[in-house]
């Protein structure tokens, strides 16, 4: 394992963008016209939102457990190989296989593998952000397995022939007669007249579903946590999906980013209060499972562990941008973000979306050129530091993305700036410098009061194009400051 942080090899595989993925701006551009969409996104997030900030203003800590899990993911990351290696060992001792997978080819292989192993062409899966990551579905079917999602949104984004668009709420883009229409068109066994009731919707997955959990001899799962001292893993969830998955299989196969460990299972408590709270809106999740290797005659008898960089360690020796491997997922910032609200998920063009992904992704795949649709993900944020205030594990995401957008201008250096550009900002500059003529400009500045232009002439055509023209102020400082002081 020491070699495994870190070494040589072809380049890393990282989070994959989504088939047909453009840049943030153009694909925001198509998701604001989408009026269905954008109303389906501000209900759901409202919602969240509201349940969100009701269970934290009950925590009379909500702050010193932020502070915890922030330090307890940083003290992580400072001893990352060193905890992996005892966590394959504890792990091992009970009864359970460790693998190391560099990138998603690596570790697609290796559950390919495994399940081959079983004899099996069908598997159950536990909902599964890294999963997703390595595109482990798609390369799954094209190896004659099938792979069942069992969370009710996955399921729904499946059956549909979609991508999911958030981290909690995959199907956060779709109201109940949409998923209706795809339980009718896709759903073994369903009526044709099937209400678009949610009792009846849950109903007709759960009788789905049942017959895959009983029939399944193999599941495949992420990992919310996993206690390097005693080999533990974690799953929460609500529905009961995963815990069937987790228990009625003979194999169970975990695929689990290296950056998800915790050192002790007394850190556990900390995030089992930060989590639920940040991402359901729940005091505690239904469901937690926790599993340590192999229990003769109880649950899985044969449990594997692939434990997957794909990026990471190229994320941990960036000094800056490694807090975003803090992340646990719980999708808070997503459901404060006004970007994200207005576009949805699809538009960042990576399993990863909002402001964590904004981050993340860039972080893992890195940035190839200017013509990489990753190169505009940094600017997919209005910096209004929502998404910091609510995250569980206080990464600054503004921050963060500052530096990235730095990264890219410095990574365009030597190529010529566009000549509109540079003309506007040696117009700006020259007017700026002198306040007479600073004075002049907010003078008539205030002409557009009576104009009102929507849109600006080239080269200010790019600014307007995706956002209104603001109304100028009735008065400026400059001339409020004045009559305050008596004309003088």
């Amino acid at each position: 394992m020491s070699t495994f942080l870190g070494m040589p090899g072809p380049p890393l595989r990282g989070a994959e963008p989504l088939r047909g993925a453009e840049p943030f701006p153009a694909a925001a551009e198509k998701a604001l016209a989408d009026s269905q969409l954008r109303r389906n996104l501000a209900h759901a997030t409202s919602t969240i939102r509201a349940k969100r900030a009701a269970v934290v203003a009950e925590v009379g800590d909500w702050e010193d457990l932020r502070d915890a899990g922030a330090a307890i993911k940083a003290d992580v990351l400072t001893r990352l190989p060193e905890l992996l290696e005892q966590l394959e060992a504890a792990v091992t001792a009970r009864g359970g296989a460790v693998h190391w997978a560099r990138d998603a080819a690596e570790a697609n292989a290796i559950v390919t593998r495994l399940v081959r192993a079983t004899g099996e062409r069908e598997v159950v899966k536990v909902k599964s952000m890294v999963t997703q990551e390595i595109g482990l579905n798609e390369h799954l079917a094209s190896e004659g397995i099938a792979a069942v999602e069992t969370d009710l949104a996955e399921l729904i984004v499946q059956l549909g022939h979609d991508w999911p668009s958030h981290i909690l709420v995959p199907a956060i883009h779709l109201n109940r007669t949409e998923i209706r229409d795809i339980f009718r068109r896709e759903m073994p066994g369903v009526p044709a007249d099937l209400s678009d009731d949610p009792r009846i919707l849950a109903m007709a997955a759960r009788e789905h579903l049942r017959r895959k959990f009983l029939s399944a001899k193999v599941a495949i799962s992420g990992a919310n946590f996993a206690i390097a001292d005693t080999g533990t893993l974690a799953v929460v969830e609500s529905e009961g999906n995963g815990r069937m998955c987790l228990t009625l299989p003979d194999t169970l196969i975990t695929v689990m980013g290296i950056e998800k460990l915790l050192p002790t299972f007394a850190d556990l408590e900390v995030f089992l209060q930060l989590l639920p709270r940040s991402s359901t809106g729940e005091r505690m999740n239904p469901y937690t499972s926790l599993w340590t290797g192999v229990t003769p005659g109880d649950g899985p008898q044969e449990f594997h562990l692939v434990l997957l960089d794909n990026g990471r360690t190229r994320a941990l020796a960036d000094q800056v941008g490694r807090a975003a491997l803090h992340c646990i997922r719980c999708s808070a910032c997503l459901n404060v973000c006004p970007v994200y609200e207005r576009t949805g998920g699809h538009a960042y063009g990576s399993v990863y979306p909002g402001p964590i992904g904004a981050v993340l992704t860039p972080q893992l795949t890195g940035i190839d050129g200017p013509g990489d649709p990753n190169a505009s993900l940094p600017y997919a944020s209005t910096l209004c530091g929502a998404c910091y205030d609510v995250c569980p594990v206080k990464i600054d995401i503004p921050a963060l993305l500052v530096e990235l957008r730095a990264r890219v201008v410095d990574a365009e250096r030597g190529r010529k700036v566009p000549g509109g550009w540079a003309a506007a900002m040696k117009a700006a500059a020259w007017v700026m410098s002198d306040p007479r003529r600073f004075a002049a400009a907010e003078r008539a500045l205030g002409l557009g009061r009576l104009v009102r232009p929507r849109r600006l002439p080239p080269p200010f055509s790019g600014w307007t194009r995706s956002r209104d023209l603001p109304v100028p102020p009735r008065q400026s400082f400059r001339s409020w400051w004045h009559s305050q002081r008596g004309g003088r």
